[in-house]
């Protein structure tokens, strides 16, 4: 049960995140998963955009350390 609140206060933390939070958040992922994105592509992306493909990284994060 303390899994599905963390997931439901990662979701609620990255749905409140402004598309500049987000795009730091992509640009400096701290997991383990590496990302490579440039700042030009994700400019082009919209903030729910960015904000789905957090989400996903951070999910495949999350089940690297379960």
């Amino acid at each position: 049960m303390a899994r599905y609140a963390d997931f439901e206060k990662m979701c609620c933390d990255v749905a409140a995140m402004s598309k500049r939070e987000v795009k730091s958040q992509l640009l400096h992922f701290p997991g383990k998963l590496k990302l490579d994105f440039s700042e030009d592509y994700l400019d082009g992306l919209t903030v729910e955009r960015l904000r789905h493909i957090l989400l996903a990284a951070l999910m495949v994060d999350m089940r690297k350390h379960a």
